[in-house]
């Protein structure tokens, strides 16, 4: 505790020094309890890691944070609620890459602007999109699912997790950048694309990583690569997409955000919080778990990479026509 608390202080008075804080706000914040609003619905990923993070700044702020769930429209009430709320650190959103940067590409009418109506606080962590392939497909690696797809155009079929989900517009990224084409399956969730992939009724599914790990590691399905920017550590000998795509990279990511105007003190204070506990061995063994790498840095740093993904994710969108 005494080395959490010393990497708290120091990343905390690096983070204050970088910005241009309201003087003496930090003093007398948080005087009462903060919510934390998760836009889904309790038990999902996002729900599991926000409340972990809730109980550390609970602990080091000395106040309770209340996890909050407000799921509907992709994430978009949770957010709108929090957009609205008064900015003064008492509700963050613990935000995924379609509230943050996504969303507004495909959402046709949102009630928020991410870019304006909220400010960065840190990059907490990145779930890859894992490309998974039925036990029989006669292709165990990307490189090999490639080149069928190219001499059997439109003869694959993909499943993906719902229009416009990462897996979804993963799965178009990669059929631009390969040049191929297939068959696009929707459905409601990760356990009905297993299924099919164990059925033999789809050939392949685009997803987050962590609910195909045990059938990955048991051989009920191959695993053709995971779209992250090293291997994962619990599936050391799949490849990352880009070591057949350089560049290659895709994934949800989550990060806390607050009503912008929020005290910058607050801001910096919340953000060596988050990074004090990203740096902790448990949390980063309690996120490996979950199939996530911990991410971590400043305002600054969660800024410039939303204004990437959105530059990635946008013509992306626009060429596959994902609206709602």
């Amino acid at each position: 505790m005494i080395n959490r608390r010393s990497a708290l202080l120091g990343a905390f008075g690096t983070a204050l020094f970088l910005t241009q804080a309201a003087p003496g706000f930090a003093q007398t914040w948080p005087s009462r309890p903060i919510t934390l609003v998760v836009p889904f619905t309790a038990g999902t990923t996002s729900d599991v890691i926000a409340r972990s993070l809730a109980r550390e700044l609970g602990e080091e702020l000395g106040q309770t944070v209340i996890v909050e769930n407000k799921g509907g429209a992709g994430g978009n009430l949770g957010a709108m609620g929090v957009a609205r709320s008064t900015a003064d650190g008492y509700t963050i959103l613990f935000a995924t890459t379609g509230q943050a940067a996504t969303n507004q590409l495909m959402y046709k009418k949102m009630e928020y602007d991410p870019q304006r109506d909220f400010a960065p606080v840190v990059l907490v962590a990145k779930a890859p999109v894992i490309i998974t392939a039925r036990p029989d497909a006669p292709y165990a690696t990307l490189k090999d699912f490639i080149a069928y797809a190219k001499a059997n155009p439109g003869k694959v079929t993909a499943g993906f997790p719902g229009n416009g989900t990462l897996g979804h517009i993963t799965g178009e990224l990669l059929a631009r950048n390969a040049g191929i084409d297939f068959a696009r399956t929707q459905y409601r969730g990760s356990a009905a694309i297993l299924t099919d992939l164990l059925g033999q009724h789809i050939d392949v599914g685009m997803d987050s990583l962590a609910g195909y790990v045990p059938a990955v590691q048991e051989g009920k399905i191959k695993a053709l690569a995971v779209a992250s920017a090293e291997r994962w550590s619990k599936l050391p000998n799949v490849p990352t997409v880009a070591e057949s795509l350089p560049g290659f990279e895709a994934g949800v990511w989550y990060a806390m955000l607050v009503p912008a105007k929020t005290p910058d003190d607050v801001v910096a204070k919340l953000n060596a919080v988050t990074n004090a506990w990203l740096k902790d061995a448990k949390t980063q063994e309690f996120l490996a778990n979950l199939g996530i790498t911990a991410a971590g840095g400043s305002p600054a740093d969660l800024k410039a990479y939303t204004e990437a993904e959105i530059k990635k994710w946008e013509p992306i969108i626009k060429a596959a026509n994902i609206s709602f």
